[in-house]
């Protein structure tokens, strides 16, 4: 499960390529990973932190970066505005690297007419545009701020010669039948599969697959057989569970010995 999780960021695409919305997306570097051998990840932490655990192991492993930040917090007095993600050293040529760290999950919603505002979380409740913006209007500027500086200073690191990069990974779930929907500038790489609401998984179509509830932890690799299938039937019983509790669940199917999907079921 663990190196699981390495390869499931490392094969996400990012959400954009190279440069938008005036923001460079990181690169990874190339890794060998037949050297590479994960440490464990914290278990009782959120998937957002699991992915800092991960990103910076597969970073620490190749020779072009060396960590000097990880998740440093910024506070004026005794409130916290912020954390810097990461702070990377590229020893190809000493450039100072900020680099802010995020994997999501987005549903595309055709009602929304905006292309890149038709990316919303899977509870409704997260937008891509808003995330991006984030990056622009407080991350980076954070970096900057007296405060920020001053906590980089401690570190003898410069804010002055950093430049801003985000390592922004994504699985983007297209509307069911209907994946032709426009997302403007983002990466069609990072469709990873399909959403429906309740009314339209329970269909005689779809009662012939065999399915899976993964964790939350889980959402990251992908779909195998190393897992208890359920029935349609079965499977129903857990949706109606969480959809009662307004939580949007990924479901893994499985419609042939290794024909997998990866699906959410709505409760908006």
């Amino acid at each position: 499960m663990t190196k699981a999780k390495y390869l499931g960021l490392l094969n996400t695409p990012p959400i954009w390529e190279d440069k938008q919305f005036n923001i460079q997306q990181f690169e990874f570097p190339s890794l060998d990973l037949h050297s590479f051998h994960p440490r464990p990840i914290p278990g009782n932490i959120r998937l957002g932190h699991q992915m800092e655990y991960v990103f910076k192991q597969l970073v620490e492993h190749s020779s072009d970066y060396q960590v000097l930040v990880h998740n440093l917090p910024i506070r004026e007095g005794e409130r916290t505005l912020g954390e810097i993600d990461f702070i990377l050293e590229d020893t190809t040529n000493d450039q100072l690297v900020h680099v802010e760290l995020t994997y999501k999950f987005y549903l595309i919603d055709p009602a929304i007419s905006e292309p890149i505002h038709r990316l919303i979380g899977p509870n409704r409740r997260d937008q891509f545009f808003a995330k991006m913006e984030k990056f622009k209007n407080k991350q980076f500027p954070l970096t900057h701020s007296p405060v920020g500086a001053k906590a980089l200073s401690d570190k003898q690191i410069d804010h002055l010669q950093l430049v801003h990069q985000c390592c922004f990974k994504a699985q983007l779930f297209y509307p069911y039948n209907h994946d032709s929907v426009d997302i403007g500038p983002l990466n069609r790489a990072c469709l990873a599969g399909y959403w429906l609401r309740l009314e339209a998984f329970n269909t005689a179509e779809l009662a012939k697959a065999q399915y899976y509830m993964p964790l939350k932890s889980e959402w990251v690799i992908e779909p195998n057989d190393q897992v208890t299938w359920k029935a349609h039937a079965d499977i129903m019983i857990d949706l109606h569970l969480s959809l009662l509790e307004e939580r949007a669940p990924m479901i893994w199917v499985k419609k042939g010995t290794t024909d997998f999907e990866k699906l959410f079921v709505v409760w908006w």
